[in-house]
């Protein structure tokens, strides 16, 4: 089987997440991280013809770099053969057992009622995440004043922090303060997404233009208020 760019732009997505990875049969690719705080699932378009765990998502995708664009891949129940070189490398790669990563739950995940949802294009998310860098902002927060709904970059520990607001749609009335830190969003694959927030300290990140997303939990300091 071969792997096209876009899974293996996933699969180097999901590197940033989790240093391991168990890919299951079939075509749904799943990951989180070592804290739980993000968990990120994506369908693609190549079926997995088994079961078989990664140590080291990083070292294996440097590995099948080596091959350029006419890399194939061949499996038994221990190792993945990587071919290349117009058929003449064959690396094999060992797999590890899943006790030795992080992994996934096996059930989906039940995302509690979202009183926010929004928007944000991918320049906007683009912006938000150079200004958080730019400014050494330690949070991203999403906030309302019942009118507009804004993203900012911030430093809750300093007051005299640099910040950055950028309104990005209407507000419903609610007033909010959803905090995240900046380490768990710019793990996210740059793009527009559909992103849906729940008092309750989980949020949903829905790429609007491939088959991915992402549960991120809020921090704590986060507030809602509902409309009278």
């Amino acid at each position: 089987m071969k792997l096209s760019s876009d899974t293996l732009n996933v699969l180097k997505n999901f590197g940033t997440i989790n240093q391991g990875i168990l890919f299951k049969e079939g075509t749904e690719l799943k990951t989180v991280s070592t804290h739980k705080n993000i968990l990120a699932q994506a369908d693609i378009k190549e079926a997995i013809p088994q079961e078989f765990g990664i140590y080291d998502l990083n070292n294996f995708l440097s590995v099948v770099s080596l091959h350029k664009d006419d890399t194939s891949f061949e499996f038994d129940p221990k190792h993945i053969t990587i071919k290349g070189n117009k058929g003449r490398s064959k690396i094999k790669y060992r797999f590890c057992e899943k006790t030795m990563i992080v992994i996934p739950p096996e059930k989906p995940i039940t995302m509690p009622e979202a009183e926010i949802s929004f928007k944000l294009s991918a320049e906007d998310f683009d912006w938000v995440l150079k200004a958080a860098s730019v400014l050494a902002s330690p949070q991203i927060a999403v906030e309302s004043d019942g009118k507009k709904i804004s993203v900012v970059t911030l430093d809750l520990q300093n007051d005299a922090a640099h910040t950055d607001t950028l309104e990005v749609a209407d507000g419903n009335g609610d007033s909010y303060r959803m905090i995240f830190k900046t380490e768990n969003l710019i793990k996210l694959m740059p793009g527009s997404y559909t992103i849906a927030i729940s008092s309750k300290g989980v949020s949903h990140f829905k790429n609007n233009d491939v088959a991915l997303q992402y549960w991120v939990t809020t921090e704590t300091g986060s507030t809602f208020n509902k409309a009278a």
